[in-house]
């Protein structure tokens, strides 16, 4: 048989376990004594989203305790449901403060819930940590005691306005809720939107619990403005119930462009599909989250504990909180956690009630100074804020959302975070509203707008600049080369100006005065512009405005060409001067006779009797012409001369061929007229536009005014031009430059422009007051120089 081994057969060995055991109950008893519990309060709507918000926050102690099993202190939650409402969250906190006596809140979930929160926990010097209410206007509350583990919403106004700068909008329209929330960013969005020359038109205020006809009234009133692009602050709910209308309304069409804060991009996974294909074309920007190993971990485990909440980036914020929280409540060594009971009378209400935290101050201030990573980056705060990381700027295509770029504030705008280049090219491809590639130019023409009243001249000549022609119904139909350049400067326009032309015209369709009343219509208010070939003139600058220039011009004489007839039989020798006849006759004689000296004793060519010699020397010289000559020659020294020779002879014959071609090619014409004063001397006739300024001028000359005659269109000048001045017609005819080419332009072989040109400021359009905005004017002023016709539409 075995032997059975007892301790009552070994004292020593008995004690040795008895003492064994007693020790590890008395570790773990002890160890159990040194926990401190902080009591932690947590304020959330117990809903989805507060549901996914709380189970973040349970995981978050979990994994960190399970690695700080060290830590003295541990993280007591307590939960209390704040129902949705404002009042709910604050009945939330006071029983947490006042009952349970927490240390900190977590929460509220919504900027709206957290004004009478924060000043609870003033009050009672409990820290109130919220990682979703980033409404800026809660930093205005000053209070030490809040901690915003979450991004202010003034932090992503700057890739908002990088990408209208982007694309070159010049208006923008927000779109937000009317509270706490949606007021907060207004402020900081519309400076950062002056800063890029960018104008709020227009406001659009929608009530958080709008109804769906509510909402609707709302776009129906943005369809009828002119601007396009619209940014969008509110939360997803409202966001998605606004995008179904828009959807239904026609603005997801090509002409729109629409911008949505992170408010809606951060929950864009937990929107309904269905809301989320009414949102193609849409660009978001949201804060920017590391793929790191960690964040794929929890992530996993998350979607294992909860299966129907999609997690977002506020439940990665709600977990970094509570790490926060739990690293601060072991840093500050908090020991005593009780309140200090204030004063109060026996009629003091609830909110009197409560006490002062004696651990509050501490925790703050080790809160303050926590830095980790995080799920969500980095965790760092600055006077109670936590700082932004770079922002994503995404494109919502089919289910979800497509990354098409970075924002930095370093950089702007960029295609990846290590880029540095700074332009719209950085941002990849999108598909806008409407299933569109290219972008909307973010304006229409407005429907509920006045339109602007814009003069034309119903003059009968000279239409090439304006002409009106009026259809059977009594509509008009204007055209010309001045209104194609007001039409095109009103095209290019960053906004969208209705106008209309009014024809300045009688009853019976003629012109109701000449240019200077036109000009003066503007002044008493008939007409807001003036669209026509309108000279720049210093008296009538007095009662109206001009552009700069769009045309140069001045004032010329037009005048009858005549035909030189003077060409004959000798027309030949006239390309060259006698004296150059004379010159190269005698060249080719002294060539002639210097060939011969260096020949005739070597070369039998150059010998025999003396007229033969003397004829050889004469048609030598002048067969090198035409290069006909047949001598041989065989002295170097004359073959030197006759290569320089050659060349002058080249030359000199090239020179004339080109000139006599030209003289007998091109016919000589000369003006009847070149000098004005001539005209005055001789008393000629002279013309001038009926409607023009010209008349004023041509007297200033001295012209006798019973000389002067007028004309009102292009034939007409034609017409009293071809008579002369003694057939009833003129000698010569004074008008602007753009006129006098359309008379060249047509009749190009009759008429040449002579004499001096007086110089005028050019053809403008007009406007009675200039209002042009400083920021508009930097960016538009030196490309549309007509920004101010339209101040009256903007004011």
């Amino acid at each position: 048989m075995e032997k059975k081994i007892t301790c009552s057969g070994n004292p020593i060995l008995y004690l040795f376990l008895h003492l064994l055991i007693n020790l590890k109950i008395f570790t773990a008893k002890m160890a159990t004594a040194q926990i401190i519990p902080v009591r932690v309060g947590v304020v959330l709507d117990m809903d989805d989203y507060g549901k996914m918000a709380f189970s973040c926050i349970s995981m978050a102690l979990s994994d960190f305790y399970a690695t700080h099993d060290h830590y003295r202190t541990r993280l007591a939650l307590t939960n209390r449901d704040s129902k949705y409402d404002v009042v709910g969250a604050a009945a939330a906190g006071l029983d947490l403060l006042k009952n349970v006596q927490v240390q900190a809140i977590i929460g509220p979930m919504f900027s709206v819930q957290a004004n009478f929160l924060i000043s609870l926990g003033h009050k009672a010097q409990v820290p109130i940590i919220t990682f979703s209410a980033t409404s800026p206007s809660l930093s205005s509350l000053r209070s030490p005691y809040f901690v915003r583990a979450t991004l202010n919403d003034s932090s992503q106004v700057g890739p908002i306005a990088a990408i209208v700068q982007a694309f070159g909008w010049r208006e923008v329209v927000p779109i937000y809720e009317d509270n706490e929330f949606g007021e907060g960013i207004i402020p900081f969005l519309t400076d950062a939107l002056e800063n890029v020359n960018v104008r709020l038109p227009y406001r659009s205020v929608v009530p958080p619990l709008a109804t769906d006809d509510q909402i609707v009234a709302e776009l129906y009133k943005l369809m009828t403005m002119q601007t396009r692009v619209f940014v969008v602050h509110m939360l997803t709910n409202l966001g998605a119930r606004l995008f179904a209308k828009a959807k239904q309304l026609g603005m997801m069409s090509k002409d729109y462009a629409w911008i949505v804060t992170d408010s809606v991009t951060n929950e864009l996974n937990s929107m309904d599909p269905t809301v989320v294909e009414s949102m193609l074309g849409v660009i978001g920007v949201k804060p920017y989250v590391t793929k790191t190993k960690e964040l794929d971990d929890f992530t996993v485990r998350y979607k294992r504990r909860v299966r129907q909440t999609n997690l977002n980036v506020y439940g990665l914020w709600a977990y970094d909180t509570a790490i926060a929280l739990a690293m601060s409540a072991e840093k500050a060594g908090l020991d005593n956690l009780t309140y200090r009971q204030t004063n109060t009378s026996t009629n003091s209400t609830d909110l009197e009630a409560f006490g002062v935290s004696l651990s509050g101050p501490k925790l703050i201030q080790a809160l303050s100074s926590i830095e980790f990573t995080g799920l969500a980056g980095e965790f760092r705060l600055v006077d109670g804020q936590l700082q932004a990381p770079p922002y994503e700027i995404v494109n919502v295509v089919g289910p979800g959302a497509r990354v098409i770029g970075y924002w930095t504030k370093e950089n702007g705008i960029v295609k990846e975070l290590n880029f540095t280049s700074v332009s719209d090219d950085n941002l990849g491809s999108i598909i806008w509203p409407g299933d569109k590639s290219s972008p909307p130019k973010g304006w229409v023409v407005p429907t509920n707008g006045k339109k602007l009243r814009v003069g034309v001249p119903a003059k009968v000549g000279f239409t090439e600049f304006v002409r009106v022609t009026w259809n059977s119904d009594n509509t008009t139909k204007v055209e010309g080369y001045c209104i194609d350049v007001f039409d095109a400067v009103m095209a290019a326009l960053p906004y969208g100006v209705p106008y209309e032309y009014v024809p300045f015209a009688t009853p019976d369709r003629k012109m109701a005065g000449n240019y200077n009343d036109l000009a003066y219509q503007v002044y008493l208010g008939k007409y807001d512009a003036v669209a026509a070939d309108v000279t720049i003139l210093g008296n009538r600058s007095k009662y109206v405005d001009f552009t700069l220039p769009y045309t140069e011009s001045g004032i010329s004489m037009v005048v009858l060409i005549e035909e030189d007839k003077s060409e004959n039989a000798w027309v030949f020798l006239k390309p060259l001067t006698w004296q150059l006849w004379l010159t190269s006759f005698c060249s080719f004689l002294f060539i002639g006779f210097l060939i011969w000296i260096l020949e005739h004793r070597i070369n039998e060519d150059f010998r025999g009797p003396f007229w033969y010699q003397f004829g050889t020397i004469f048609w030598f010289a002048f067969s090198t012409m035409v290069f006909a000559h047949k001598e041989r020659v065989i002295s170097n020294l004359a073959r030197f001369v006759l290569i320089i020779w050659f060349l002058v002879v080249l030359i000199l014959t090239q020179s004339y061929t080109a000139s006599l071609t030209s003289m007998l090619t091109v016919q000589k014409l000369q003006p009847t007229v070149t000098d004005v004063n001539v005209l005055i001397q001789n008393k000629e006739y002279v013309g001038y536009s009926k409607t023009s300024f010209v008349f004023g001028v041509l007297k200033k000359m001295n012209f006798d005014e019973s000389r002067l005659r007028p004309f009102t269109s292009l034939e007409q000048m034609d017409e009293l031009l071809s008579r002369g001045s003694g057939n009833g017609g003129v000698a010569a005819a004074f008008h602007e430059i753009p006129y006098i080419k359309l008379l060249l332009g047509k009749y190009c072989s009759k008429y040449v422009m002579v004499g001096p040109t007086y110089k005028t400021d050019g053809f403008g359009f007009v406007r009675v007051y200039i209002y042009v905005s400083v920021l508009h004017c930097q960016s538009f002023c030196s490309k549309f120089v007509f920004l101010f016709f339209f101040g009256r539409s903007f004011r």
